[in-house]
């Protein structure tokens, strides 16, 4: 148990660190894509402003490099999608020639893009108005101006890899000092844990002698004056706490020796059938109907005995608490790898939904979970022990409120 609860702990320490680390790359990421984007924008308003080139005056940028180094191309687009060509400009940048730039433009026009990037180029579709002095008309067209932004995205990219892959180193040093540093931190509950499974293991052995001179007493005073209501009162409540006994101190070793068990593989058709068989005749015999529906065949890899110990406190749990006259069914299904073990019995009344809280130790319901039924609140916590035992998953389910399915799926 302390070992599950360590790693849950490291499990619950790391996703937190991840999920705010992710958090924290992808806004810091997330911001310098937009600056870059902002930057680029800024620009290219600076040349829309200036009919498709550069000013010279200063202030615009930083220094004077700043004028060099900015690579861009112009393409001019009528309202009738026809590239004006001899207004196609690409003397500012080596690397795209006019016919490219038209092309970009013309695919750009017909997908209706007006901002954005392409490839490595930032791109905005500006309104223009040309005027041709031959005959003074002037024709509305769109401008698309085109920014090479490749050093700058190469620097985000750049950028967005380091962060991910320094992230990834923290993480790995992260995980290596939570591993380590989690045993202090569980330690004193595995302290407190191993104090309580050791008060139950002697507490037990304790009660077992006062408990057997009790019963020895009771044995003589019937022999000498003959049994009576207070004698088998005593003898009924010797067996009610030796039973409790003996179950606390299951549950201890089963959290002691849960990974230390030998398991085989086993009937566990065999296992359901032959557990079930003798509780039919108490069961008819409270005028209860009692059924048992076993897949054949089925097998698994697990402790027969607790297995079968598993079955025979859900049953008898469903006997002691089903309704007068009630019925209860017991089946066993495989699904794919799973093998799925259902109780089910009727009840006079229950909320409809889940009720994990049964599994719980010492929990009783008021209306239904009385001590006259001879239970102690300890039989489903030996269950769902032994389930997780085997990897498994036990639930409590009423779905009419007027039964209660108890399904146990192993692995």
């Amino acid at each position: 148990m302390i070992k599950k609860l360590r790693k849950k702990f490291i499990a619950v320490a790391m996703l937190s660190v991840i999920a705010v680390l992710a958090i924290i790359i992808a806004l810091i990421n997330v911001v310098n894509f937009v600056n870059t984007g902002n930057d680029a924008d800024s620009t290219i308003d600076i040349i829309a402003e200036h009919g498709g080139s550069l000013p010279s005056v200063d202030g615009f940028f930083k220094n004077e490099e700043s004028l060099y180094r900015t690579r861009y191309f112009t393409v001019v687009i009528t309202d009738e999608g026809e590239v004006l060509r001899q207004l196609t400009n690409t003397s500012y940048i080596a690397t795209v020639t006019a016919v490219e730039a038209e092309s970009y433009a013309k695919e750009l026009y017909a997908k209706g893009r007006t901002s954005g990037y392409y490839d490595d180029y930032r791109f905005n579709a500006k309104a223009a108005s040309v005027t041709f002095t031959a005959d003074n008309t002037a024709l509305n067209a769109t401008m698309y101006i085109f920014l090479d932004c490749s050093e700058e995205l190469d620097s985000f990219y750049a950028f967005l890899w380091a962060s991910i892959l320094i992230s990834l180193a923290g993480l790995a040093v992260t995980f290596v000092l939570v591993f380590f540093l989690s045993k202090m931190a569980v330690k004193p509950m595995a302290d407190s844990y191993e104090k309580q499974k050791r008060f139950i293991t002697d507490a037990s052995h304790e009660i077992k002698t006062p408990l057997t001179i009790i019963d020895a007493n009771t044995e003589v005073l019937e022999m000498t004056n003959g049994e009576n209501e207070w004698t088998e009162s005593i003898r009924n409540q010797v067996k009610r706490l030796t039973s409790m006994t003996q179950k606390l101190v299951f549950l201890s070793r089963m959290d002691e020796n849960a990974e230390k068990e030998q398991k085989t593989d086993f009937s566990l058709t065999d296992a359901v059938t032959e557990t079930a068989q003798p509780f039919k005749t108490p069961a008819n015999n409270k005028g209860k109907t009692f059924s048992v529906d076993a897949e054949s065949n089925v097998t698994l890899h697990g402790n027969e005995s607790e297995i079968r110990q598993l079955i025979s406190v859900l049953i008898d749990n469903a006997i002691k608490y089903s309704d007068e006259n009630g019925y209860i069914e017991i089946s066993l299904r495989t699904l794919g790898k799973y093998k799925e073990i259902t109780v089910k019995n009727s009840v006079n009344e229950i909320e409809q939904g889940k009720h994990n809280e049964l599994f719980e130790r010492f929990y009783r319901s008021d209306k239904s979970r009385n001590s006259e039924t001879g239970g102690h609140g300890i039989g489903l916590s030996i269950a769902q022990a032994v389930v997780e035992n085997h990897n498994g998953k036990i639930t409590a389910k009423s779905e009419d409120g007027k039964s209660l399915t108890i399904t146990a799926v192993l692995s």
